[in-house]
């Protein structure tokens, strides 16, 4: 059967990150975000099984079963909850995931109580430049100088009880999307709904196209990468290599584009595998995808999780380039289709090293090596002999 690579379903792509992007997702409210991925599995035909808390585990059958790879992209995006209930019938937040109040200020949002489903505004304490003046141009910004403002009869905490509003309410915030002419789309959650949709488009290319990977593959959709646990206790399987499908920040200073895909060397958690990145690396060359290199400074990523959690695997990053990360985002059109491509080669790629299949390595021959020994040594040393050192052995000093 041949194994040609099938181009990316575009429009398919644009139309699940619409839809993802309808259901408010923050981390720790997923359900029904993965009630949706599930169900497109589902007619992508693939199988898959759910951990307890809703981590999706995919299974693509390969030509072989060891070595396994996985590729993880996440459900959950940032958020909020309810800190407080005020006095004076409005709501103090704590975020859920890092980001900066000064992204949430002006947003609409919607209130998850036990229930029942509120709308609102969030405002900075000082919200209105006729009654404040200047004074709304001096707030601080932090998460303790916004609140809620809720589109209901809501101006004492009882007030809020009536509503059943409660400390601890999950807060999301209106997503926003528009896709241009242009290419580009703009939208909160980009990160990481726009990463799902390019593994679930490269998965139904595959699917559809009957190719058979060279080793069995496990997709993921992991649903608390924000808050750093992501695919801790996702990997049951023999997996030696973890590729990471998330946002690349567009900013100065970085090197990632919105018009292609991103293979990022290191993070804040340090470097990723060396033989896993440049063999992505030689696969966007070798198929023509634009590709950026990269190193995120305040960055962390699902690929990171699993290695903080104990499991010996290789893993690298890859990522679509957006502009505004955490805030009001923006990618192109181009950037998801180079990494759908990427993905899709890499699926269908021998893994890295076929004796990560085993347990352990038992010799020298089979290990890895980045250099050649003669090109990594110099042929001369440059440190002094030993015996200039400590004499010759001849009791001279």
């Amino acid at each position: 059967m041949s194994q040609t690579r099938p181009e990316p379903d575009l429009a398919y792509l644009q139309k699940v990150l619409l839809e993802m992007l309808a259901i408010p997702s923050p981390t720790g409210f997923t359900d029904t975000i993965v009630r949706y991925v599930a169900e497109r599995l589902d007619e992508i035909g693939i199988p898959y099984e759910l951990t307890r808390r809703g981590t999706i585990r995919a299974t693509v059958k390969g030509r072989q079963s060891s070595p396994d790879r996985a590729v993880s992209a996440h459900l959950d995006t940032i958020g909020a909850i309810v800190r407080e209930v005020k006095d004076n019938g409005r709501l103090g937040l704590a975020p859920v995931g890092c980001w900066s109040s000064r992204f949430a200020e002006g947003s609409r949002v919607s209130l998850f109580g036990d229930g029942r489903v509120l709308r609102g505004s969030v405002l900075p304490l000082l919200a209105s430049g006729h009654a404040f003046n200047t004074q709304v141009d001096s707030l601080p910004i932090s998460w303790d100088h916004v609140e809620l403002r809720l589109d209901a009869y809501s101006t004492t905490r009882a007030d809020c009880e009536t509503l059943g509003v409660s400390v601890g309410d999950f807060v999301a915030f209106d997503p926003l999307p528009e896709f241009t002419e242009s290419g580009h789309i703009s939208a909160r959650h980009l990160d990481d709904k726009a990463g799902v949709a390019a593994l679930l488009t490269a998965l139904k290319g595959i699917t559809e196209a009957r190719l058979v990977p060279p080793i069995d593959c496990h997709p993921l959709f992991t649903i608390t990468e924000e808050i750093g646990s992501g695919s801790a206790a996702a990997l049951p399987w023999d997996v030696s290599e973890f590729v990471g499908i998330d946002i690349a920040p567009v900013a100065p200073g970085q090197h990632s584009s919105e018009h292609a895909v991103t293979v990022a060397l290191q993070d804040s958690g340090g470097p990723y595998d060396f033989h896993l990145s440049r063999h992505l690396l030689r696969l966007a060359e070798a198929q023509s995808i634009p590709l950026r290199r990269d190193l995120f400074r305040y960055y962390h990523s699902d690929a990171q999780s699993a290695v903080t959690a104990g499991h010996d695997i290789r893993t690298a990053l890859v990522a679509f380039g957006c502009d505004a990360t955490h805030g009001y985002e923006r990618t192109h059109i181009d950037s998801l289709e180079a990494l759908t491509r990427l993905l899709g080669a890499y699926l269908m790629s021998p893994p890295v090293f076929a004796s990560d299949a085993v347990n352990s390595q038992q010799s020298l021959e089979p290990f890895s090596h980045q250099l050649e020994h003669d090109a990594q040594m110099e042929s001369e040393t440059r440190v002094p002999t030993v015996e200039s050192l400590v004499g010759k052995g001849d009791g001279s000093p």
